[in-house]
């Protein structure tokens, strides 16, 4: 079976809503599109975390399918990533939109769940997610995604559309690739590691140490 991936730039307080210009969505008055813009370095591989589609199909949703609609296939056939993305196949999610036009492009028919169950049962490449926060969200609560690939970039932006909402399922994350650019982009790949598992600091026995350290606190002691 084939891997699900997603792949999404976030703010440090989680929002990935408009990360490519003012214009990109707007949705709820959001106005600070483009908030990526002048933290891209070097060191940035977009092909490494699969924002570039490189070897892959692509699963999108309706909103960041129209995005991309309306800007990659408009753009100079020696761009690479605009190659790639033109060129890769694409399954788009949505209920409103009955045809598309970008080349390689086709409808997910029925549940959302189901039919990406059966598509990860298909032959082929990977599938990779980009941008597409709600359908994120669903495929998330479903445990269908097998990797995540979130830049984290270093701003606050207070509001927009999350990466993760009230409908996320609980689950533990393993971190088994970071990076940080030199503008302090931290560009992490996760892979799910089961359920949550709460604790206690309360149950555990502390050390020698411990003691030490919190009797020289109740003395006043440093």
């Amino acid at each position: 079976m084939r891997k699900l991936i997603a792949s999404t730039f976030v703010s440090l307080d989680g929002i990935m809503q408009a990360p490519g210009g003012p214009e990109e969505d707007t949705t709820g008055g959001f106005a600070l599109g483009g908030w990526t813009f002048n933290y891209w370095d070097e060191a940035m591989d977009v092909s490494a975390s699969g924002f570039d589609g490189k070897d892959r199909e692509l699963l999108l949703g309706r909103r960041t399918y129209e995005i991309f609609d309306a800007y990659w296939p408009y753009q100079p056939e020696d761009d690479p990533i605009a190659r790639t993305l033109n060129t890769a196949k694409k399954h788009v999610v949505s209920r409103t939109l009955k045809t598309l036009q970008w080349n390689n492009s086709t409808l997910l028919q029925g549940d959302v769940v189901t039919a990406v169950i059966a598509l990860k049962a298909q032959p082929g490449p990977d599938l990779q997610i980009i941008g597409s926060g709600n359908l994120i969200q669903t495929l998330q609560a479903a445990s269908l995604i097998d990797e995540y690939n979130v830049w984290t970039f270093p701003l606050v932006l207070g509001r927009g559309k999350r990466l993760f909402g009230e409908t996320t399922k609980p689950s533990a994350l393993r971190l088994v690739r970071s990076q940080v650019s030199t503008t302090g982009v931290v560009m992490s790949r996760y892979v799910p590691a089961g359920d949550v598992r709460p604790g206690s600091f309360a149950s555990v026995e502390p050390s020698e140490k411990e003691l030490a350290r919190r009797q020289k606190i109740a003395s006043g002691v440093w």
